[in-house]
């Protein structure tokens, strides 16, 4: 093993602590570890994200659930319409794009830089929604308020087609939607959150896995490293503050969107 696929699977340890930490934003990382530490082809490596991040967060929002912190009615009026998305994205958006995506005689953009430039522009945006402060309300009470579906309807299937295109979790979408329009406690949102990651991310996997061979040797044992890390992740937030940690991750977000934009373009 080189030293780069021991770093890739030392990442998928931080991706899942993370994780388990904020709820989101680690799926962001599971990407460009993939193709730029592991070597593997951007398509098949949104297909695997798809995996991880599926599997990492379902046992994640195992530990939420025994606490109670999820809340199964606006997981399954926020997850109906993303699933569906995703389902679409990945069977019928992304078969008809073309490879390249764009061609000139000055330029020529393939189908695989052009996903990892969609994914640096998501990364991006999500450092945003990290390192900006996000509240809940304190009292679950207050979380009794008629949910404004057509709201939470969008949102879903923007997550859904983000999903199916990139193979990320959508997180840094889902807990300010919850936190704000369905208005649950952040540590709720964060629970209900990973649940709905869940959902959207494996059926992803398993629609869009008909024509790939799947190296399932590598993609398990990435896997348990990240389900390591989730359980290391959900284990410390009863001594870190994940808010406290999230700011500091989005910066670190950022820089990986910036490095990502810049290498595809100018290197």
């Amino acid at each position: 093993m080189t030293s780069l696929q021991l770093a890739g699977f030392g990442a998928s340890i931080f991706i899942g602590v993370s994780l388990g930490l904020l709820g989101g934003g680690g799926s962001i990382l599971t990407l460009p570890v993939l193709v730029y530490l592991l070597g593997i082809n951007p398509i098949v490596s949104t297909v695997y994200s798809l995996f991880v991040v599926g599997t990492t967060s379902l046992v994640g929002s195992v530990n939420y659930m025994r606490q109670q912190q999820v809340n199964y009615k606006a997981a399954m009026v926020f997850s109906i319409p993303s699933f569906l998305a995703v389902y679409l994205t990945r069977n019928y958006l992304l078969p008809v794009i073309p490879d390249p995506v764009l061609a000139t005689d000055a330029f020529v953009l393939s189908k695989d830089v052009a996903i990892m430039l969609v994914f640096s522009v998501v990364m991006l945006a999500a450092s945003v929604g990290m390192i900006r402060e996000q509240t809940g309300p304190d009292n679950p009470a207050q979380s009794a308020v008629p949910f404004d579906l057509p709201l939470i309807a969008g949102d879903g299937i923007l997550v859904g087609v983000l999903t199916g295109i990139v193979g990320a979790g959508g997180g840094f979408l889902i807990i300010p939607a919850l936190v704000m329009l369905v208005r649950l406690p952040m540590k709720m949102a964060v629970g209900t959150s990973l649940l709905i990651i869940a959902a959207n991310t494996l059926i992803g996997f398993w629609s869009g896995t008909a024509n790939l061979p799947i190296d399932w040797p590598f993609l398990l044992g990435f896997t348990a490293f990240a389900v390591l890390g989730i359980l290391l992740g959900t284990y410390l937030t009863r001594f870190i503050a994940g808010n406290k940690l999230k700011k500091a991750f989005g910066w670190f977000v950022l820089i990986m969107g910036v490095y990502i934009l810049t290498r595809e373009l100018f290197l």
